[in-house]
């Protein structure tokens, strides 16, 4: 007991040691000078999931944050001077928030943790304890008196009235934990009843009550905001409370912005795809299907298929971008009678669709292949020196599309194009470099966008003036129409040998699970597939991810394979979110502006050339010249003009927030919040 005292004795000096040193000097000088906060978040880091995962959150919506790695024997001291100084005059708190692994990750009678308490006290600084479990220290019972600890797998949890009052107002309601294996545990927590001055957010049945999951801890001055679960960065119940932890831990004012993206390219609209054979477990028509020769068989979308695509699209509320390829319909139409039906009804549907120039007959962009290997390889000629197609066959590809479009009446934005297979852009291993033709071509019809396969590369990049958008391929496969061949190309490449498989995934471990058993051929896709490409395509909507999804037009074709998918993220979607917060379907345009803006923000904000805070109610950003900032503030924020104010940003999720830069004769952005 008298070393308890002793150290309590000893803490309470650090804190009040810790308190002199970092409020702002005497009273009348606090209530004449208004501190300067800046808008940069602290964060301590254990190494732990869920400390990575608020990290992952704010560099993937721009907000800067300073890293303190515990671990790190050359770290800096958290005390005083780390925290704040003084800038012209004026008291400086160099942090707008600090996440902390838990409450107290120094030990006790720390006094880093001293001089964090009283930073944050005299500076009204909000901190959040990333993963801690339930005590009377973080406004808690012990979970004993009518709590709860251990799996939270599947747990349905709510968030309470308080919490779509505060922070969490943008979420429907349920917040779900993922139980995607009974094998395996993927969730521990603590569910306790609050104390006085605890204000639960989140909350889950227990026993006849509720307890708490997450909530505000109001004491002493201060406030925490107290998660008492485990999670890392990709589990859906993180990404449903991400957006709402950093609006609460920056009290709405922050840097950076965040919204859920989701659009659907249709590639080889107009042409006829390829089917996988089932019993030569390939494609015929591809040069790698021995024994296809004189098997080939296609599919290929009806008018019947495109009368249901803009009848579901008006249900759904949700609009696909058609990427065609003129050329191979009419080259179809030529081998079918001369008459087109699907066609003739897509066109007199024009105006329901976004479309994208996907070249006009298809062909392959990049070097000459010789398709007699497996796999394929470049032609070289008599120099050795790669052949490759030329610019002025991609510039007619490109060009032809485009006329045969403005043919129908098609509108479509010239400066976008995704090229069959995404040819002409490096194919490794075979080959390693762009065609380079292709950059010319690009330019001879003013093509600024080129969309890239996001499982080859996922970053944006320059192809001569162009810039690439990576798409993310979904797991609805090109090749069949009918949920049958999709569960038996599925088991093809995830079962083992001695299941009748290819065993891909057996000499792939590091990429690739087998399936522990085939798949039933009647209800493996509905049952199996879909679920699982339903929870990777939500992840990528929930991580501020706006990459556009492809798929072909023969999953709209036949057993029209992409609807179940698509339905159950959008359904989905929209139970888990409120209306505020809409999905953001984009053109792929806007996707590479949104890409071509972050890059130079993130490169600016690397190399400390941003310059941002807040002085009571006023906000101000600045950033080199050329480089827009992302900013997010409260309903209500007005941007300050040479001459009067203006609304400042769109509403999203409950606030406002937008790209934005100075106004003309400004050399900084001033926001005024309410």
């Amino acid at each position: 007991m008298v070393h308890k005292n002793r150290m309590n004795r000893l803490a309470a000096v650090c804190l009040a040691a810790a308190i002199a040193s970092v409020a702002v000097p005497g009273a009348a000088a606090q209530a004449a000078v208004t501190p300067r906060v800046d808008l940069r978040v602290l964060v301590v880091d254990d190494g732990g999931s869920s400390v990575e995962a608020i990290t992952a959150e704010l560099r993937d919506t721009g907000v800067p944050y300073t890293r303190v790695d515990l671990a790190s024997g050359s770290r800096p001291v958290v005390n005083a001077a780390f925290l704040a100084d003084t800038v012209d005059g004026r008291p400086r708190a160099k942090f707008q928030s600090v996440v902390l692994p838990n409450e107290n990750p120094f030990g006790a009678g720390s006094a880093e943790m001293a001089a964090l308490t009283a930073y944050e006290t005299a500076y009204g600084i909000r901190q959040v304890d990333a993963y801690t479990w339930a005590h009377p220290g973080v406004g808690l019972e012990y979970t004993d008196n009518g709590g709860y600890s251990g799996t939270l797998d599947g747990t349905q949890a709510a968030v309470t009235a308080a919490g779509k009052a505060g922070p969490f107002g943008y979420l429907g309601g349920q917040v779900a934990f993922e139980d995607n294996s009974p094998l395996i545990p993927e969730s521990y927590g603590y569910m306790a009843k609050p104390r006085p001055g605890y204000t639960s957010y989140l909350d889950a049945p227990v026993g006849s009550g509720r307890a708490s999951l997450v909530g505000e801890y109001a004491h002493d001055g201060r406030s925490e905001l107290v998660v008492t679960f485990g999670y890392n960065q990709y589990q859906q119940q993180f990404r449903l409370l991400a957006r709402g932890i950093v609006e609460w831990m920056t009290q709405g004012i922050h840097l950076g912005q965040e919204r859920n993206y989701f659009a659907v390219h249709v590639d080889d609209v107009f042409a006829p795809d390829a089917r996988w054979n089932k019993e030569l477990n390939c494609t015929p028509g591809d040069y790698a299907c021995a024994g296809g020769e004189g098997q080939e068989s296609t599919i290929r979308m009806t008018a019947a298929d495109a009368v249901y695509a803009a009848q579901w699209q008006t249900s759904k509320n949700f609009k696909l971008d058609m990427l065609f390829n003129g050329g191979a319909g009419e080259e179809w139409k030529a081998e079918n009678g001369g008459v087109d039906a699907l066609t003739a009804q897509l066109v007199a549907d024009r105006a329901k669709y976004r479309w994208m120039n996907h070249t006009y007959t298809h062909p392959f962009l990049g070097c000459v292949q010789d398709t007699t290997t497996v796999p394929w390889t470049c032609t070289k000629n008599g120099a050795g020196a790669i052949n490759w197609m030329s610019r002025a066959e991609i510039s007619a590809q490109i060009r032809d599309n485009n006329n045969w479009a403005a043919s129908k009446g098609i509108t479509t934005d010239r400066t976008e194009l995704v090229t069959g297979e995404h040819s002409g852009l490096k194919t490794n291993p075979q080959q390693a470099q762009d065609n380079p033709n292709l950059a010319g071509a690009l330019a001879d019809n003013g093509v600024k966008w080129a969309g890239s396969d996001n499982s080859r590369e996922p970053a944006q990049r320059a192809v001569g003036a162009a810039l690439t958008v990576p798409r993310h391929p979904m797991n609805v496969y090109y090749n069949t129409g009918t949920n049958a061949e999709m569960a038996d190309e599925y088991n093809w490449i995830y079962t083992s040998r001695a299941d009748g498989g290819s065993g891909i995934c057996e000499d792939n471990p590091a990429t690739s699970t087998c399936l522990p058993a085939p798949l039933d051929a009647a209800s493996g896709y509905l049952d199996h597939i879909v679920p699982a490409e339903a929870r990777t395509a939500m992840r990528h909507v929930l991580n501020n991810d706006p990459r556009p999804h492809y798929v072909h037009q023969s999953n709209l074709a036949e057993d029209r394979t992409l609807y179940p998918v698509l339905n159950q993220v959008l359904d989905t979607y929209r139970t888990l979110y409120a209306p505020s917060a809409p999905i953001v379907n984009q053109s792929m345009k806007d996707t590479g502006v949104e890409f071509q803006r972050r890059a130079a923000w993130n490169a600016a904000v690397a190399a400390n050339q941003v310059t941002a805070y807040r002085i009571g109610k006023v906000v101000t950003v600045k950033a080199p010249s050329g480089v827009v900032a992302p900013v997010t503030a409260p309903t209500g924020t007005k941007k300050q003009l040479l001459l009067g104010t203006a609304d400042f940003g769109t509403a999203y999720a409950g606030s406002r927030s937008t790209w934005t830069a100075p106004e003309l004769l400004q050399s900084a952005v001033t926001l005024n919040t309410p």
